[in-house]
C-alpha cells in the first residue's frame, strides 16, 4: 500500500515512515502545502496523512484540491487542534478519520489499515475472490485452501487488481502503485509486466483460473470470467 505522509515537522515525519516502511508500506513525503499538491495532482495513494498546520498553508487546502480532482484517495487527518469545530470541519471538507497529536504509531498503523479495508475491500481483513484468498494481516495468500508462496510486490499487485476489479489498469498506474515517484525516474516499466508474469506463473500452478487480462495498448484488467 502507497502512503503520502504530507508533514513540515521532520522529526516526526521520519519516525512514520521508519514505523510504516518497517511494516511494508510504501511511503512518500511533502514538507509543503505547494509539494503536497504537486503530488496529489501526478499520483494516487491508499491513504494520505495530513497534518494541518503547514508552514505554507492550511491543510485543508488539500482536501479542496482532492475533491476539486475528483480522487479518492484515503485520508487521516493527523493535528495538534483538537478541537470539534476543526475535526467536524476536517470531516465535512472529505477527510476519513481524524488523529490528535501525540499518537502511539501502533494505533497509526491500525486507522490506516482500517481505512483501506473500508474503501478497498468493504471493511474485510481477509479478502476473497472465488477460489483465492488473501489475508491481509498474516500477509498471506491462498488458492483453493493451500497456501501459495508470494513476495511483497507480488501480494501489493494481487491487492491492487482484485481492489480495482473491472477496471483498466494503465502500466503506469501500476509501476506508480508499486513505486510510487520513483517510477517517474525508470527508463520504462518492464518491472510491471516481470512481476505479472511471476505473480501468473504461480497462481496458474497452483490451478487458479487467469483472471488478469490484457488490454492491447493500455495495460491490464482484473476481471471475473
Amino acid at each position: 500500500m502507497k502512503i503520502l505522509i504530507i508533514e513540515d515537522e521532520i522529526e516526526i515525519a521520519t519516525s512514520v515512515i521508519n514505523y510504516l516502511s518497517s511494516n511494508d508500506f510504501l511511503c512518500e513525503s511533502a514538507t509543503t502545502l505547494k509539494g503536497a499538491i504537486e503530488k496529489i495532482v501526478l499520483y494516487s495513494y491508499d491513504c494520505i496523512l495530513l497534518d494541518l498546520m503547514l508552514t505554507d498553508g492550511n491543510g485543508f487546502k488539500i482536501l479542496e484540491a482532492l475533491k476539486k480532482q475528483n480522487k479518492t484517495d484515503g485520508v487521516i487527518i493527523i493535528s495538534a487542534k483538537d478541537t470539534l469545530e476543526t475535526k467536524i470541519e476536517g470531516l465535512t471538507l472529505g477527510a476519513d478519520d481524524y488523529l490528535t497529536k501525540p499518537f502511539h504509531l501502533s494505533e497509526l498503523l491500525v486507522r490506516i489499515q482500517a481505512l483501506v479495508r473500508r474503501k478497498q475491500f468493504n471493511g474485510k481483513n481477509v479478502i476473497s475472490f472465488n477460489e483465492i484468498e488473501i489475508d491481509t494481516i498474516s500477509k498471506s495468500v491462498k488458492i483453493k485452501g493451500m497456501k501459495i508462496e508470494f513476495t511483497k510486490k507480488e501480494m501489493d499487485l494481487l491487492l491492487f487488481l482484485i481492489g480495482n476489479k473491472n477496471k483498466v489498469l494503465s502500466k503506469s498506474a501500476i509501476a506508480e502503485h508499486l513505486s510510487g515517484d520513483m517510477a517517474d525516474m525508470l527508463d520504462n516499466h518492464d518491472f510491471v509486466y516481470a512481476h505479472i508474469k511471476n505473480m501468473k506463473k504461480k497462481l496458474k500452478e497452483m490451478g487458479a483460473t487467469d483472471y488478469l487480462k490484457s488490454v492491447y495498448g493500455t495495460g491490464y484488467k482484473w476481471q471475473d470470467e
